[in-house]
């Protein structure tokens, strides 16, 4: 251990991470593999064309365990966040997001309805936090377990179910955020089937005792190559999905982070249960009468990227706005970016001049995702 990864925590994986080549670098307290000795382009390339395998461990995986029944358990749920959580059918995945009193993002979050408690997967960096938000605010109606015996991976790439059925064949019957329990040589995995990628794909829950022998038997087919934290951002940012603490933060509302989609119709003004979660003043108003910045996808001119923190200026120089997550995109072969921009510039095909180092260059507002999503629905 250097100076470097001192005090850090380790993967359950973090032996065959090493074993693999893999350069280990600091991310959100943990030491984790930013590439593998193909590179960040290839294993981009790999997961669009094959299947990648992700060690997404360090993410926080919590149970919410119902002390009043389910029912009382999801209203309160809804109470911390914009999201319709008592329709959510059993089997069934939602993406959520935590807000504030001001309607900022806590953070981003995915959650399942597993019957008899709720399965939550949370961002490493905010998931001390998280516990604490929902142990303070559900004790009433639910116990919040941190799941510390289980690390989790990510199966994503057209490949990934056919990779996937080969050891658990009801991986293949799975639709888009379906979430399943399933036994692999005696071990029990659980299985939903989304990532965050863009591609089709799988996140699989596995028992730390088994997960090195779950990564291998997925590695030993030709088909499935491991892919590092570098080739994960990049896919993430063609398909326009935020990263938390970058295009999202406490500041930011679902509104303008162009999250709209994720508030249901029973949560909206005229719905079943309009209102009622932190932070609806400003998100409802902002879904009425629409925000006064908003999330953009920013193509730039040329092959230099713009990064996070370029300014960005309208061709007069007035300056509209910031990008928060940048760089290059390896399946469209062009600089890729997101940013937050004024209304009046968030038109697709709008020109306006980022600052690189101080030289002015140009980019257009652009359509999210850069390429389209394979979910398998």
């Amino acid at each position: 251990m250097n100076d470097e990864t001192q005090g850090l925590r380790r993967l359950p994986l973090h032996d065959l991470h090493v074993r693999l080549g893999a350069r280990m670098v600091p991310f959100a307290g943990w030491e984790m593999p930013v590439q593998y000795p193909a590179g960040v382009m290839k294993e981009h390339l790999h997961t669009r064309a094959a299947a990648g395998l992700f060690d997404v461990s360090h993410m926080g995986q919590l149970l919410l365990r119902p002390k009043q029944g389910m029912e009382a358990l999801a209203l309160s749920f809804e109470r911390l966040m914009p999201v319709d959580v008592l329709g959510l059918a059993e089997g069934r995945q939602r993406y959520g997001m935590l807000t504030n009193e001001t309607g900022g993002i806590l953070d981003d979050l995915m959650f399942a309805n597993r019957g008899d408690h709720l399965f939550v997967v949370v961002n490493a960096a905010c998931a001390p936090q998280d516990t604490a938000h929902l142990r303070e605010h559900l004790r009433e109606v639910a116990e919040v377990a941190t799941v510390d015996s289980r690390g989790l991976l990510a199966l994503q790439g057209p490949a990934a179910e056919a990779a996937l059925a080969r050891l658990v064949p009801d991986a293949a019957r799975m639709r888009f955020m379906d979430l399943i329990a399933a036994d692999w040589q005696g071990t029990e995995l659980w299985i939903s089937r989304s990532g965050y990628t863009g591609e089709d794909g799988f996140e699989i829950s596995v028992p730390k005792e088994a997960i090195t022998a779950f990564a291998e038997a997925l590695l030993a087919m030709e088909e499935v190559a491991p892919i590092g934290l570098g080739a994960r951002d990049s896919l993430r940012l063609e398909a326009g999905l935020c990263l938390y603490g970058h295009d999202i933060d406490t500041t930011t509302s679902p509104v303008e982070a162009g999250l709209s989609w994720a508030i249901q119709k029973a949560r909206r003004p005229g719905g079943l249960r309009e209102g009622g979660f932190a932070g609806a003043q400003r998100i409802l108003e902002e879904l009425a009468d629409a925000p006064e910045r908003l999330r953009v996808g920013l193509r730039p001119e040329g092959r230099a990227p713009m990064r996070e923190g370029t300014e960005l200026f309208t061709p007069d120089g007035t300056p509209v706005g910031r990008v928060t997550s940048g760089g290059f995109g390896p399946s469209v072969e062009a600089p890729v970016a997101m940013g937050y921009v004024a209304a009046a510039h968030a038109a697709p095909g709008t020109a306006l001049m980022g600052d690189v180092r101080g030289k002015r260059l140009p980019v257009t507002v652009s359509d999210l995702p850069f390429r389209p999503s394979t979910y398998k629905r």
